[in-house]
C-alpha cells in the first residue's frame, strides 16, 4: 500500500428525491466504512461525512459540496480521494477498483 487513502462521502440527511427507496446518506456512509474495513482489514484509511447543507471550513470539501449542489448530483457522491466513484446508490466494486489503484489489497490476497 503505497498511502492511506481518504473516502469522502457528500450526503444530506433529508433523502435525495430520485433516492426515496435508498438508505440516507449517513446510513450510506457508515455501510461503506463497515465494508471497508472488512474488505481491506489492517490497511488504514481515512473516511469522512460531509453534510452538503453545513460543510467544513475545508476549501476543497466547501468547493466540492457546492458543487454536488450545483450540478444537481444524486447524493449520497462518494469519492476516493479526488475521484467520484459512486453517485446516488454507489457500488461496492467501483469503490474497491479505485482504492486498489493505491495498492489496498484485499482479504484473499492477502492470505494467498
Amino acid at each position: 500500500m503505497n498511502k492511506e487513502i481518504e473516502i469522502t462521502v457528500y450526503g444530506m440527511e433529508e433523502l435525495c428525491a430520485s433516492c426515496v427507496h435508498l438508505p440516507s446518506s449517513r446510513e450510506t456512509y457508515e455501510w461503506l466504512e463497515a465494508a471497508i474495513s472488512r474488505k481491506y482489514p489492517n490497511q488504514p484509511f481515512i473516511m469522512s461525512y460531509v453534510d452538503l447543507q453545513s460543510p467544513p471550513d475545508d476549501e476543497k470539501k466547501k468547493a466540492f459540496a457546492k458543487r454536488v449542489i450545483e450540478e444537481d448530483m444524486f447524493y449520497p457522491v462518494v469519492l476516493v480521494e479526488e475521484v467520484i466513484v459512486g453517485e446516488g446508490n454507489p457500488k461496492l466494486k467501483e469503490i474497491y477498483k479505485e482504492m486498489e489503484k493505491y495498492g489496498y489489497k484485499n482479504m484473499e490476497e492477502l492470505s494467498g
